[in-house]
Formats: C-alpha cells, structure tokens, sequence
C-alpha cells in the first residue's frame, strides 16, 4: 500500500497541498462565491416578482410596500418602479395643498436615483419629466441628456424623443447637453 500523506507537518519536505489540489481548490471557492451572489439576489428578485404580482392584481400599496425596500437598497428596477407609482398617482404620500407636485418631485427623485447607476428607462422617463417640468423645473437640455442617454442603450422612444427635443434645442444647449451626454458615467456607488 501506497504511504499516504496528508500534509506537510505528517510529510517532511512536501508542500502542505499539492498546486493541482490549490488549483482546484479555487476553482471551487470561485464557484461557491458565485453561488453565494447569486443565491443572494434571488430574494430580491422574488420581492421585486410580490411587488409586480400585487401591481397587476392591483393591490399598488402592497406592489409599494414590497419595491420600497428594494429601491432604498439601490435595486434599480424597484426605483423605477416606485416612481411609476408616484408618477401615477397610484400610492400618494403627500396630502393637501400641491400634494400632486410632491409626488411628482418624489417620482423625479426615485427615477434620478436609478437613472444616475444607468437604468435606461429611469433614463428615458427623467428625461421626459425634465423637458415637461413635471416634478422638477423645467430644463431641456437635462432632458435632452437623460433621452441621449437612454437612447444609447438603443431605446428606439429615447431615441425619437432625443431627436424631437434637439431640435427645439438652441445650438449652444445642443451643444453643452451633449458635452454632458459625452462626459457621463454611471455613479460609482450603485449596487452591481
């Protein structure tokens, strides 16, 4: 029979592991990492599928209560999401006197928040809201970029809408907005 060794303080002068065995070995850890990020993103895959199911049965506080926490983690489809619903009006916060312009604001805030980590549609909806002055004061050439941005991800709508704004746009703004559109990239403290 074979002597077997088991590591270096029961086998004098060999390596605790053997290289193919470390090679292995982080194949395998490499492997687990993955796993753990992807077993980790399943809930909140399945909190943001809660939150659609009680949209499309039209529970919109349930479909809120369940993207809220997303979208404070930084999720970007449940920004977007929350938005939606403040844009709509589907759940309001806000009572009273200008009530319907602090959803908007809220709405412009959560859709800034995801457009900001690149999230086209975010992108192509604060674009449209900053053009109209919906929730925000108005500026064109901040809806232009928003648009351009989206467009980028080959967004047919950013696209036409980009296209319809810059020509309303004087060149100087033209030209400033797409400084910006140039410049752009996403912020460096979004969730991956």
């Amino acid at each position: 029979m074979k002597n077997l060794c088991l590591g270096a303080e029961l086998c004098p002068g060999r390596p605790f592991f053997s290289a193919r065995f470390r090679q292995g070995s982080a194949v395998r850890i490499a492997a687990a990492i993955l796993a753990l990020l992807i077993l980790t993103a399943v809930p909140a895959r399945a909190d943001f599928a809660d939150g659609l199911a009680a949209y499309d049965a039209g529970d919109y506080e349930a479909a809120y209560q369940a993207w809220l926490p997303l979208a404070r983690s930084g999720q970007g489809d449940a920004q977007a999401a929350v938005a939606d619903l403040y844009l709509s009006g589907l759940v309001a916060r806000s009572v009273g006197p200008n009530a319907q312009h602090r959803n908007e604001a809220a709405a412009v805030w959560w859709y800034q928040q995801a457009a900001r980590c690149g999230h086209a549609v975010a992108q192509l909806n604060l674009g449209e809201l900053r053009e109209r002055g919906v929730g925000a004061r108005r500026d064109r050439v901040a809806g232009y970029v928003w648009l351009a941005l989206a467009a980028r991800t080959g967004n047919g709508w950013a696209d036409a809408n980009r296209r319809r704004l810059a020509s309303v746009l004087t060149a100087p703004q033209l030209a400033a907005a797409s400084r910006r559109v140039e410049a752009w990239s996403p912020a460096t403290d979004c969730p991956r």
